[in-house]
Protein backbone atom coordinates (compact mmCIF):
# COMPACT_ATOMS: atom_id res chain seq x y z
CA UNK A 1 0.00 0.00 0.00
CA UNK A 2 1.50 3.17 -1.08
CA UNK A 3 1.90 6.38 0.93
CA UNK A 4 -0.88 8.86 -0.13
CA UNK A 5 1.51 11.55 -1.19
CA UNK A 6 4.54 11.34 -3.39
CA UNK A 7 6.34 13.73 -1.23
CA UNK A 8 7.32 14.16 2.68
CA UNK A 9 6.81 17.74 3.17
CA UNK A 10 5.40 17.39 6.88
CA UNK A 11 3.44 15.80 8.98
CA UNK A 12 -0.10 18.34 9.25
CA UNK A 13 -3.02 16.36 7.60
CA UNK A 14 -0.93 13.19 7.42
CA UNK A 15 -3.10 10.32 8.12
CA UNK A 16 -2.30 7.58 10.65
CA UNK A 17 -2.40 4.81 8.48
CA UNK A 18 0.95 6.32 6.63
CA UNK A 19 2.46 6.79 9.75
CA UNK A 20 1.83 3.41 11.19
CA UNK A 21 3.23 1.81 7.74
CA UNK A 22 6.41 4.60 8.06
CA UNK A 23 6.84 2.83 11.65
CA UNK A 24 5.63 -0.67 10.30
CA UNK A 25 8.56 -0.91 7.30
CA UNK A 26 10.80 1.09 9.57
CA UNK A 27 11.09 -2.25 11.82
CA UNK A 28 12.19 -4.33 8.49
CA UNK A 29 14.89 -2.07 7.69
CA UNK A 30 15.73 -1.91 11.70
CA UNK A 31 16.52 -5.70 11.55
CA UNK A 32 18.76 -4.86 8.35
CA UNK A 33 20.77 -2.82 10.35
CA UNK A 34 21.56 -5.69 12.61
CA UNK A 35 23.07 -8.07 9.86
CA UNK A 36 26.40 -8.40 9.02
CA UNK A 37 25.82 -7.21 5.43
CA UNK A 38 23.91 -3.75 6.03
CA UNK A 39 22.38 -3.28 2.26
CA UNK A 40 19.90 -4.02 0.53
CA UNK A 41 18.94 -3.49 -3.82
CA UNK A 42 15.80 -1.53 -2.97
CA UNK A 43 16.76 1.37 -4.87
CA UNK A 44 19.31 0.32 -7.06
CA UNK A 45 19.53 2.67 -10.04
CA UNK A 46 17.90 5.52 -8.40
CA UNK A 47 19.66 9.07 -7.61
CA UNK A 48 19.37 10.84 -4.37
CA UNK A 49 21.06 14.65 -4.20
CA UNK A 50 20.87 15.89 -0.60
CA UNK A 51 20.44 19.69 -0.98
CA UNK A 52 21.46 21.10 2.45
CA UNK A 53 21.51 25.04 2.86
CA UNK A 54 21.76 24.77 6.56
CA UNK A 55 24.59 23.01 8.97
CA UNK A 56 23.48 19.28 9.84
CA UNK A 57 25.54 16.90 11.48
CA UNK A 58 22.74 13.74 12.17
CA UNK A 59 20.09 14.09 9.86
CA UNK A 60 22.56 14.37 6.97
CA UNK A 61 24.83 11.68 8.11
CA UNK A 62 21.42 9.47 8.78
CA UNK A 63 19.58 10.33 5.43
CA UNK A 64 23.21 9.66 3.40
CA UNK A 65 23.51 5.94 5.33
CA UNK A 66 19.97 5.50 4.58
CA UNK A 67 20.54 6.20 1.05
CA UNK A 68 23.64 3.77 0.32
CA UNK A 69 22.23 1.17 2.54
CA UNK A 70 19.31 1.15 0.13
CA UNK A 71 21.67 1.02 -2.58
CA UNK A 72 20.78 3.88 -4.04
CA UNK A 73 23.41 6.50 -5.99
CA UNK A 74 24.49 9.64 -3.88
CA UNK A 75 25.16 13.24 -4.64
CA UNK A 76 25.77 15.80 -1.66
CA UNK A 77 25.34 19.17 -2.06
CA UNK A 78 26.39 21.68 0.32
CA UNK A 79 25.18 25.66 -0.10
CA UNK A 80 28.95 27.17 0.57
CA UNK A 81 30.41 25.44 -2.18
CA UNK A 82 27.74 25.93 -4.96
CA UNK A 83 26.67 28.48 -7.26
CA UNK A 84 24.53 29.83 -4.71
CA UNK A 85 27.05 31.98 -3.15
CA UNK A 86 27.16 33.84 -6.36
CA UNK A 87 23.46 34.68 -6.48
CA UNK A 88 21.45 31.31 -7.74
CA UNK A 89 17.75 31.17 -6.84
CA UNK A 90 16.37 27.88 -5.17
CA UNK A 91 14.15 27.66 -8.12
CA UNK A 92 17.77 27.52 -10.44
CA UNK A 93 19.76 25.59 -8.54
CA UNK A 94 17.04 22.61 -8.17
CA UNK A 95 16.00 22.64 -11.57
CA UNK A 96 19.80 22.34 -12.86
CA UNK A 97 20.25 19.59 -10.35
CA UNK A 98 16.86 18.07 -11.58
CA UNK A 99 17.79 18.17 -15.78
CA UNK A 100 20.73 15.70 -14.76
CA UNK A 101 18.14 13.01 -14.13
CA UNK A 102 17.77 12.50 -10.26
CA UNK A 103 15.06 10.73 -8.69
CA UNK A 104 14.94 12.36 -5.21
CA UNK A 105 15.75 15.72 -3.59
CA UNK A 106 16.40 15.50 0.31
CA UNK A 107 16.71 19.39 1.11
CA UNK A 108 16.96 21.41 4.50
CA UNK A 109 16.90 24.96 4.30
CA UNK A 110 16.62 27.78 6.59
CA UNK A 111 13.12 29.18 4.95
CA UNK A 112 9.70 27.66 5.85
CA UNK A 113 7.90 26.41 2.73
CA UNK A 114 11.05 25.75 0.81
CA UNK A 115 10.52 22.30 0.45
CA UNK A 116 6.58 23.06 -0.62
CA UNK A 117 7.83 25.28 -3.05
CA UNK A 118 10.75 22.94 -4.65
CA UNK A 119 7.73 20.28 -5.05
CA UNK A 120 6.32 23.09 -7.06
CA UNK A 121 9.27 23.98 -9.22
CA UNK A 122 10.93 20.08 -9.80
CA UNK A 123 9.01 16.86 -11.02
CA UNK A 124 11.42 15.28 -8.45
CA UNK A 125 10.47 13.64 -5.02
CA UNK A 126 10.80 15.72 -2.08
CA UNK A 127 11.55 15.36 1.34
CA UNK A 128 11.52 17.47 3.81
CA UNK A 129 14.76 17.45 6.03
CA UNK A 130 13.72 20.56 8.25
CA UNK A 131 12.69 23.95 6.81
CA UNK A 132 13.40 27.06 9.08
CA UNK A 133 11.56 26.49 12.52
CA UNK A 134 7.89 25.24 10.27
CA UNK A 135 8.52 21.13 10.07
CA UNK A 136 11.09 18.13 10.51
CA UNK A 137 8.53 14.81 9.45
CA UNK A 138 11.37 12.40 9.85
CA UNK A 139 12.95 13.54 13.06
CA UNK A 140 9.33 13.35 14.59
CA UNK A 141 8.63 10.00 12.76
CA UNK A 142 12.28 8.67 14.61
CA UNK A 143 10.90 9.97 17.90
CA UNK A 144 7.51 7.97 17.55
CA UNK A 145 9.38 5.13 16.53
CA UNK A 146 11.30 5.16 19.47
CA UNK A 147 8.52 5.44 21.57
CA UNK A 148 6.84 2.87 20.19
CA UNK A 149 10.06 0.37 20.57
CA UNK A 150 10.17 1.47 24.25
CA UNK A 151 6.49 1.66 25.61
CA UNK A 152 5.20 -0.78 23.01
CA UNK A 153 2.54 2.01 21.73
CA UNK A 154 2.30 5.29 21.09
CA UNK A 155 -1.56 6.31 21.80
CA UNK A 156 -2.28 7.00 25.66
CA UNK A 157 0.86 8.11 26.32
CA UNK A 158 1.42 11.78 28.48
CA UNK A 159 4.34 12.90 25.96
CA UNK A 160 5.91 16.72 27.10
CA UNK A 161 7.64 18.57 24.51
CA UNK A 162 10.27 20.71 26.52
CA UNK A 163 12.19 24.04 25.40
CA UNK A 164 12.27 26.01 22.67
CA UNK A 165 9.34 25.46 21.46
CA UNK A 166 8.94 28.85 19.48
CA UNK A 167 11.98 28.05 17.21
CA UNK A 168 11.65 24.37 16.97
CA UNK A 169 11.09 22.59 13.77
CA UNK A 170 10.75 19.35 15.87
CA UNK A 171 8.19 20.67 18.60
CA UNK A 172 5.96 21.26 15.33
CA UNK A 173 6.26 17.95 14.09
CA UNK A 174 5.95 16.02 17.14
CA UNK A 175 2.12 18.04 17.81
CA UNK A 176 0.73 16.67 14.36
CA UNK A 177 2.50 13.16 14.60
CA UNK A 178 2.25 12.32 18.23
CA UNK A 179 -1.38 13.80 18.25
CA UNK A 180 -2.48 11.37 14.83
CA UNK A 181 -1.19 8.79 16.54
CA UNK A 182 -3.37 9.47 20.12
CA UNK A 183 -1.16 10.44 22.27
CA UNK A 184 -1.36 13.26 25.02
CA UNK A 185 0.93 15.92 23.99
CA UNK A 186 2.02 18.77 26.18
CA UNK A 187 4.75 21.22 25.67
CA UNK A 188 6.74 22.91 28.90
CA UNK A 189 8.88 25.96 28.24
CA UNK A 190 9.46 30.22 29.49
CA UNK A 191 6.28 31.86 28.54
CA UNK A 192 8.52 33.85 26.08
CA UNK A 193 9.28 30.76 23.76
CA UNK A 194 5.77 29.17 23.28
CA UNK A 195 3.67 30.30 20.32
CA UNK A 196 0.66 32.67 20.77
CA UNK A 197 -2.48 30.39 20.67
CA UNK A 198 -0.62 27.56 20.53
CA UNK A 199 -3.63 25.19 22.66
CA UNK A 200 -5.35 25.61 19.48
CA UNK A 201 -3.29 22.76 18.09
CA UNK A 202 -4.63 20.05 21.17
CA UNK A 203 -1.69 20.70 23.79
CA UNK A 204 -1.40 21.39 27.01
CA UNK A 205 0.84 23.85 28.25
CA UNK A 206 2.87 24.00 31.44
CA UNK A 207 4.90 26.74 32.75
CA UNK A 208 6.76 24.35 35.49
CA UNK A 209 8.77 21.80 34.73
CA UNK A 210 8.17 19.88 37.78
CA UNK A 211 4.71 20.04 37.29
CA UNK A 212 6.04 18.37 33.28
CA UNK A 213 7.64 15.63 35.01
CA UNK A 214 4.71 14.97 37.51
CA UNK A 215 2.40 14.55 34.31
CA UNK A 216 4.92 13.15 31.60
CA UNK A 217 5.76 9.37 31.08
CA UNK A 218 8.09 10.97 28.33
CA UNK A 219 9.75 13.92 28.22
CA UNK A 220 11.28 15.11 24.50
CA UNK A 221 13.92 17.80 25.66
CA UNK A 222 14.47 20.82 22.94
CA UNK A 223 18.04 22.54 22.77
CA UNK A 224 17.83 26.28 22.84
CA UNK A 225 18.28 27.58 19.54
CA UNK A 226 20.25 30.63 19.97
CA UNK A 227 20.90 30.74 16.14
CA UNK A 228 17.17 31.11 15.25
CA UNK A 229 16.67 33.52 17.56
CA UNK A 230 16.84 37.58 17.18
CA UNK A 231 16.48 39.00 20.73
CA UNK A 232 16.54 37.66 24.57
CA UNK A 233 13.97 35.46 25.25
CA UNK A 234 15.07 35.04 29.03
CA UNK A 235 17.39 36.64 31.23
CA UNK A 236 20.71 33.64 30.69
CA UNK A 237 21.33 30.54 30.02
CA UNK A 238 22.12 29.97 33.91
CA UNK A 239 18.36 31.18 34.95
CA UNK A 240 17.07 28.77 32.25
CA UNK A 241 19.03 26.00 33.61
CA UNK A 242 17.94 27.16 37.22
CA UNK A 243 14.16 26.60 36.08
CA UNK A 244 13.42 24.14 33.20
CA UNK A 245 16.66 21.70 32.81
CA UNK A 246 15.80 18.37 33.54
CA UNK A 247 18.23 17.50 36.48
CA UNK A 248 18.63 13.82 37.90
CA UNK A 249 17.18 15.68 41.35
CA UNK A 250 13.99 16.43 39.43
CA UNK A 251 13.48 13.09 38.50
CA UNK A 252 14.59 11.87 41.82
CA UNK A 253 12.37 14.31 43.37
CA UNK A 254 9.24 12.83 41.03
CA UNK A 255 9.84 9.29 42.07
CA UNK A 256 8.89 8.22 38.55
CA UNK A 257 10.80 6.28 35.68
CA UNK A 258 10.29 8.56 32.53
CA UNK A 259 11.66 8.22 29.22
CA UNK A 260 13.98 10.78 27.99
CA UNK A 261 14.21 11.80 24.63
CA UNK A 262 16.34 14.44 22.39
CA UNK A 263 16.88 15.45 18.89
CA UNK A 264 20.40 16.60 19.10
CA UNK A 265 22.81 18.37 19.55
CA UNK A 266 22.94 18.99 23.10
CA UNK A 267 23.50 21.75 24.96
CA UNK A 268 25.27 19.40 28.21
CA UNK A 269 23.54 20.93 31.31
CA UNK A 270 22.05 23.61 29.84
CA UNK A 271 18.20 22.09 28.97
CA UNK A 272 19.42 18.48 30.28
CA UNK A 273 21.97 17.56 32.56
CA UNK A 274 24.52 15.75 31.07
CA UNK A 275 24.44 12.69 34.07
CA UNK A 276 20.85 12.57 33.11
CA UNK A 277 21.50 12.84 29.04
CA UNK A 278 23.73 9.70 30.05
CA UNK A 279 21.08 7.93 32.37
CA UNK A 280 18.82 5.00 32.25
CA UNK A 281 16.18 7.26 31.29
CA UNK A 282 17.98 8.20 28.39
CA UNK A 283 17.16 6.50 24.68
CA UNK A 284 18.72 9.48 22.69
CA UNK A 285 21.25 6.78 21.40
CA UNK A 286 18.50 4.74 20.35
CA UNK A 287 17.09 7.88 18.49
CA UNK A 288 19.91 8.24 16.09
CA UNK A 289 20.10 4.76 15.36
CA UNK A 290 16.39 4.41 14.26
CA UNK A 291 16.62 7.36 12.47
CA UNK A 292 18.29 5.67 10.05
CA UNK A 293 15.78 2.67 9.76
CA UNK A 294 13.09 5.36 9.51
CA UNK A 295 14.40 7.20 7.08
CA UNK A 296 14.95 4.11 4.88
CA UNK A 297 11.43 3.21 5.44
CA UNK A 298 10.77 7.10 4.02
CA UNK A 299 12.72 6.40 0.60
CA UNK A 300 11.93 2.93 -0.02
CA UNK A 301 8.15 3.64 0.18
CA UNK A 302 8.37 7.52 -2.11
CA UNK A 303 10.86 5.67 -4.64
CA UNK A 304 9.25 2.34 -5.02
CA UNK A 305 6.13 4.12 -5.48
CA UNK A 306 4.99 2.61 -8.97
Amino acid sequence: MPLCNRHLLGLEGMPKDDIQLILDTATTFREVLDRPIKKVPTLQGKTIVNLFFESSTRTRISFELAERRLSADVVNFSADASSVKKGETLKDTARNIEVMKIDMIVMRHTAPGAAVFLSNVTGAIIINAGDGSHEHPTQALLDMYTIREKHGRIEGLNICIVGDISHSRVALSNIFGLKTMGANVAICAPKTLIPCEVEQLGVKVFYNIDEAIRWADILNVLRIQLERQDRAFFPSLREYRQHFAVTRERLDKSKKTLTIMHPGPINRDVELSADVADSEHSVILQQVLNGVAVRMAVLYLLGTRS
